[in-house]
């Protein structure tokens, strides 16, 4: 039997409604409760197959947010996203 194996994700989640993955940012709606706004987001990942697995938090009412997911046999986990740079401006 083969060992289970999971990727994970890290969202950064922050204390005015904004969600930011690898540079993927998901904002509160006007006149939407922040509570709505957090179930929309779970939902959102949970649908995907990610699962909250953990919760760090940071000062000023921000934290880190871990999701794990199961890989199927042979699956590999997603690379992590290059931080892009701005090109100077000629």
């Amino acid at each position: 039997m083969a060992n289970q194996r999971f990727e994970y994700k890290v969202a950064y989640v922050d204390f005015r409604g904004r969600v930011s993955v690898e540079g993927d940012e998901t904002m509160i709606k006007d006149g939407e409760r922040m509570t709505a706004f957090g179930r929309r987001y779970l939902n959102a990942l949970g649908a995907e197959g990610w699962e909250l697995v953990g919760i760090q938090n940071q000062p000023m009412g921000a934290a880190f947010h871990v999701f794990k997911r199961a890989l199927a046999e042979g699956q590999q986990a997603e690379p992590a996203k290059p931080v892009q740079t701005p090109k100077p401006e000629v």
